[in-house]
């Protein structure tokens, strides 16, 4: 079972960002006190006596956590579910919050894996992205994590904003060795400072070309470098016999159950969906207030077979295992290939598409359409 904690605070409002988070600090200690009040009411939500394989702090930015805000979310994990010992626990993090030892110690007591937020190495585009941290943080955020003790370390980079700025990322990113990293191309998104900038002329849209141009590189590069290309913006190293996947992430691909903890907070049980309310307020009152599961803010959705279906070909496709033909035909109750053999076989001529026997996988070319090949292939 899989656990997600989403910490709605940030120092800063980065200028792409459309992630529910604050940068009032003020309610973050109440923020914290609700989030373990939910665990006490939603423990239940998982199956009974199944340990927990991953704990991931989300954000927002989890790194701004202090050691007391911590632990108190940590105590109120173990008193409801044991942790199995090999548990991979994720904490988010912003290179600027990975300067001083002491910080980084202590969240290595609490922590095995840190995702970091680098994005870019160039200091003028940290500045046009309104990032936290400067360019000589995100080139030493990395050994200075090391140096602490992590091991396992994931770094995040932005591709698709300009020619000449990738290359180096990218050569500075693989210098860095990390096992893991994850390259997401830049989107505008409406309710973001770049999507007012461009609704206003400001910014222009971003060059459709140029990221394909430059998810070619990523990929071509990142193999080259021994990297498992496993998801479509994401890459692990494989150390000894054990590949570096992102554990946690992983499950959400797979379709296996997660309880989403904060406010915004999405959980998932198979049969449905639940959606916490994005406002720390609202969340804060009503899990201070409420004695019941019911107080909760959050809306539910039932999903049925044709929603399993279309939630497994989004997510599924996404990965190098693809998705299993047997799997559709169970969530479908009938023939997954024979509804959708039309469509399959323009995909596959399209080279979009490999199908074998029990398969669905996107080729290199597919994987840059790849919502578009999922949503071609959705069940109504």
């Amino acid at each position: 079972m899989h656990l997600y904690l989403h910490i709605p605070f940030c120092r800063q409002a980065c200028h792409y960002c459309d992630f529910h988070f604050s940068t009032n600090q003020q309610q973050r200690r109440a923020v914290v006190e609700a989030m373990a009040r939910e665990i006490d009411l939603r423990h239940t939500y998982l199956p009974a006596q199944t340990p927990l394989q991953t704990v991931y702090f989300g954000g927002g930015t989890p790194s701004l956590l202090t050691e007391a805000e911590l632990t108190y979310l940590l105590d109120a994990i173990h008193r409801h579910f044991t942790v199995e010992p090999d548990a991979e626990i994720t904490l988010e993090a912003n290179p600027d919050d990975l300067a001083d030892a002491a910080h980084l110690a202590m969240l290595r007591r609490y922590v095995n894996r840190l995702s970091i937020g680098i994005q870019t190495f160039d200091e003028a585009t940290l500045r046009w992205m309104n990032r936290a941290h400067n360019a000589a943080e995100a080139e030493a955020c990395v050994p200075r994590a090391r140096d602490a003790g992590f091991e396992n370390l994931s770094i995040d980079l932005i591709y698709g904003i300009s020619e000449t700025i990738w290359p180096r990322d990218l050569d500075k990113a693989l210098a860095l060795d990390v096992p893991h990293l994850s390259a997401y191309n830049l989107t505008i998104e409406p309710d973001t400072a770049f999507g007012r900038w461009m609704a206003k002329g400001r910014l222009t849209s971003v060059d459709e070309a140029l990221s394909a141009n430059q998810f070619a590189e990523l990929v071509t590069a990142l193999k080259a470098a021994g990297y498992v290309h496993y998801e479509i913006s994401n890459f692990a190293r494989q150390i000894g016999s054990t590949v570096q996947y992102a554990r946690h992430n992983t499950a959400y691909w797979q379709r296996r159950p997660y309880l989403g903890i904060g406010p915004s907070a999405h959980s998932y049980d198979i049969q449905s969906r639940q959606y916490n309310v994005a406002n720390n307020a609202l969340y804060v009152k009503a899990l201070h207030e409420g004695a019941e599961l019911t107080d909760v803010p959050s809306e539910r959705e039932a999903l049925t077979p044709a929603d399993q279906v279309n939630d497994y070909l989004l997510t599924g496709l996404r990965t190098q295992w693809g998705c299993q033909l047997s799997e559709l035909d169970a969530l479908l109750g009938a023939s997954f290939s024979a509804e959708q053999a039309t469509t399959l076989a323009q995909l596959t001529q399209t080279g979009w598409l490999v199908q074998t026997e029990n398969s669905l996988t996107l080729t290199e070319s597919g994987k840059l359409f790849a919502d578009r090949v999922a949503s071609e292939l959705f069940v109504g």
